[in-house]
């Protein structure tokens, strides 16, 4: 029997991660995958390939509708959709075989097949790898690392089809662009993947069961993109409760309730249901390890990260959080540095969440409802990015930057963007609380102009009432 110091269950991002950070540090490490790719969800069919269709979607919209205000002509525009395809296929093709080099690079062995806890024999905790041709093998180590990730969670009522009814896996790989597509909930991944085929040319109505897009981000931003997302095609129905999707033939009717009761229906030709995820364990063997989940099946995990089994810990999707392919990469890192012996640091109020839309909407911290919540006093400082020199040559002045710093220490609590790169722009605000940064240091430091960031450091400057651009 093959033993190691640790077996980390899973290849996505918090997997790989962790396990060529347990290598570094010199721990014997093997990482199992059932996939035949490793990068988990994100790089195969989540966050990369998404971001791809994101940006070939945008070029085609500005080709169409915005290249003329930049005295570029271009005539008549055409879609190509499979080189569209093609092109994002290669991006994840080049991207995971990357993380095959790296773990081959590090020296970790890669284990092809579905990883299954069986239990602890004198002091080792030994894990079954079944293969896809049904042989096993088991392999043994001192600790475990569980990063298996998370899965799309299906909606009451309707059936998955995988071709006219779809998760987000499926809405990458539509054949041909919809007519009609019929999104179901208004979060990350429905917004993104909404706003790909808006701009491809579909008409998408959003059926959202609250009273407002992107819940947990900061109701003004999330406010501000809900407009934006309007006048840009999408149609929103607020406060609708899904029943049913009936597919005849090539069209699909979606039913649902208003807050009323009343009764509402549409048709369309796909319907995406991007409702959540949920921690994906099935298989694992958790009740044979002892390991303790809590009422949405997470797998509980201490500051440390382990779980109720000794020796076992969990990253990513699997436990409490956000569900973030960095947040689980820094959860990896810091399992595999304790491992190590070193001291781990994870600060979850300082990890940033972007959605990919256009404008890009990014966060970090708390909200204001947070804030208001629970009783802590705060100043607000805002800019919008219509009074940036850099935003209007870009073609880009929609958007504000908002933060939110503590009224008696200054310090930074929270920043929340929406507007053209925030999900790079949140990067010096989310080092700003990792540090415990004041309003006044971001004021303080010296932005280059022009640039979008400025537009931050207004935001900064606007805390203490001193804006100079508003």
């Amino acid at each position: 029997m093959k033993s190691f110091d640790v077996i980390v269950i899973g290849g996505g991002p918090g997997g790989y991660v962790g396990a060529i950070r347990c290598a570094q540090l010199d721990l014997k490490t093997a990482c199992v995958e059932k996939s035949a790719t490793l990068g988990g969800t994100c790089l195969n069919i989540g966050c990369i390939p998404s971001k791809a269709l994101l940006e070939s979607s945008e070029r085609f919209a500005s080709a169409k509708h915005t290249a003329a205000e930049h005295g570029v002509k271009i005539g008549e525009v055409g879609l190509d959709l499979d080189v569209m395809h093609d092109r994002r296929r290669a991006i994840v093709g080049k991207l995971t075989g990357g993380v095959e080099m790296l773990l081959k690079k590090n020296k970790v062995d890669r284990l092809h097949g579905l990883g299954r806890i069986v239990g602890r024999v004198d002091g080792q905790w030994h894990v079954a790898v079944k293969a896809d041709d049904g042989s096993e093998e088991t392999v043994s180590a001192n600790n475990i690392i569980i990063a298996t990730g998370s899965e799309p969670v299906a909606l009451r009522g309707v059936a998955f089809d995988y071709e006219r009814i779809v998760d987000s896996t499926g809405a990458l790989e539509f054949p041909e662009v919809p007519k009609h597509l019929i999104l179901v909930g208004a979060g990350v991944i429905g917004l993104e993947l909404g706003s790909v085929w808006s701009r491809l040319g579909s008409k998408v109505t959003v059926l959202e069961y609250l009273d407002r897009i992107l819940p947990g981000m900061d109701a003004e931003i999330a406010k501000e993109a809900h407009k934006s997302l309007a006048r840009q095609g999408l149609e929103f129905v607020m406060g609708a409760r899904v029943q049913a999707a009936e597919r005849t033939g090539d069209t699909v009717k979606v039913s649902w309730l208003d807050k009323d009761g009343a009764s509402h229906s549409i048709d369309g030709d796909r319907v995406l249901i991007a409702v959540g995820r949920r921690p994906y364990t099935d298989g694992l063997g958790l009740e044979a390890a002892g390991i303790e989940v809590d009422d949405r099946g997470r797998i509980v995990v201490d500051g440390e990260l382990q779980t109720s089994a000794a020796g076992i810990f969990a990253v990513g999707d699997v436990i409490r959080g956000a569900m973030l392919a960095h947040k689980a990469e820094e959860e990896g890192v810091a399992v595999a540095e304790t491992l190590a012996g070193l001291r781990a640091h994870m600060n979850y109020d300082a990890i940033p969440s972007v959605v990919y839309t256009h404008p890009e909407v990014a966060s970090v911290g708390k909200t204001e409802e947070e804030l208001t919540e629970a009783g802590i006093p705060y100043v607000k400082g805002r800019f919008r990015f219509g009074s940036n020199g850099r935003a209007m040559a870009l073609g880009e002045s929609e958007g504000l930057v908002k933060i939110l710093a503590h009224a008696e220490t200054d310090r930074v609590l929270g920043a929340h963007i929406f507007g053209a790169r925030a999900g790079d722009l949140i990067a010096e605000l989310a080092t700003a609380i990792n540090f415990g940064a004041s309003s006044e240091d971001v004021a303080r430091t010296c932005h280059a102009h022009p640039t979008l960031a400025e537009v931050v450091w207004e935001a900064a400057m606007d805390c203490s009432k001193r804006s100079i651009h508003k």
